[in-house]
């Protein structure tokens, strides 16, 4: 082996026989690739680097809770201007003054839409988060609490689940008094089911490891392995199965106020907004129901892909992915 330099470095060279020999070879100098910063190397520190999976799935379950929080922000900031009537504005087509147009009030259909989206969201938080508690607490009680209160658990889960959603929600929302409260109470009661199902079968599958038979021999009580064992396991499940719940809870709240059994109809809801412009939909004023309805798909589609990012990211099965 010999030495040579190149730009500057000594560095080692190869020396490689040029052609057959009788005793007597040349030899030709070839020195060796870079070590970093070349094609043979396969290492490029000034190359752009690229997001795993992981980081990507985190980024956009990021961005789509941002997106959301925006819109309930700037959907409460303008709840004085989505109830502004101008009747010397009333009808007006979308334009760069009204991107959703008005309706025949004079209201600004995008100040109007916003605030009905964030109302729709902020019922959403409220009902999804009690539908998780139900199932959470009814989900343990029918793992843990014996035979009897597995039965009694299970049946009324297919009690609930035999009824259909809609009918069910109308019929407690007008029993209380329809309303905010009419709606949430209705969309509370009726939403918990699926997810107290899946808490029960992670429990049960949960109560079967050996962690938790080994931590009943340490001397370990019931309640201290429920907490310290049992509720990290279906936690996230339980994180999933709310973010998921909202999208159903704004589709359903949006459902019956449209048909007249939710929220107050002088109140700027996504519902209320849809069952008005039918009646205008004949006179050529079409963007009074396509444009709410528009942002009602696309606020569902956010909850749904946030809801799907956080599964990727809290199931121990993609989370490494």
């Amino acid at each position: 082996m010999g030495k040579g330099r190149h730009g500057g470095g000594v560095r080692e060279a190869e020396l490689s026989p040029k052609g057959p020999g009788n005793g007597s070879e040349s030899f030709t100098f070839r020195p060796f690739p870079e070590t970093f910063g070349s094609k043979a190397s396969g290492l490029s520190p000034k190359g752009p680097v690229r997001l795993n999976n992981r980081m990507r799935t985190l980024a956009v379950f990021l961005v789509a809770l941002g997106v959301l929080a925006l819109i309930i922000t700037f959907g409460f900031a303008s709840g004085a201007a989505a109830n502004a009537s101008d009747f010397t504005a009333k009808g007006l087509a979308p334009s760069l003054a009204h991107p959703f147009g008005t309706d025949w009030m004079g209201h600004d259909m995008f100040s109007r839409t916003l605030t009905g989206l964030a109302t729709s969201i902020l019922l959403g938080l409220v009902t999804a988060s009690a539908s998780a508690l139900i199932a959470l607490a009814l989900g343990s009680l029918a793992a843990l609490g014996g035979k009897k209160a597995d039965t009694a658990v299970t049946w009324l889960i297919d009690l609930v689940m035999g009824v259909p959603h809609i009918i069910l929600l109308i019929l407690i929302s007008f029993a209380i008094g329809r309303g905010f409260w009419g709606v949430a109470v209705g969309i509370a009661l009726t939403h918990w089911p699926s997810l107290a199902r899946v808490i029960r079968a992670e429990i049960l599958q949960c109560r079967q490891s050996d962690f938790v038979a080994l931590a009943g021999k340490l001397g370990q009580s019931r309640g201290s392995i429920a907490l310290r064992h049992m509720l990290p396991y279906v936690f996230p499940q339980l994180m999933v199965g709310l973010v998921l719940l909202f999208p159903h809870a704004i589709l359903h709240e949006a459902a019956i106020t449209f048909l007249g059994f939710g929220l107050s109809p002088d109140a700027p809801a996504i519902g209320i907004i849809l069952s008005e412009s039918m009646g205008y939909l004949s006179v050529g004023m079409w963007w009074l129901a396509v444009f709410p309805g528009l942002a009602l798909i696309a606020t569902v589609l956010l909850f749904d892909r946030a809801g799907s990012n956080l599964r990727k990211i809290l199931d121990p099965l993609t989370a490494q992915e």
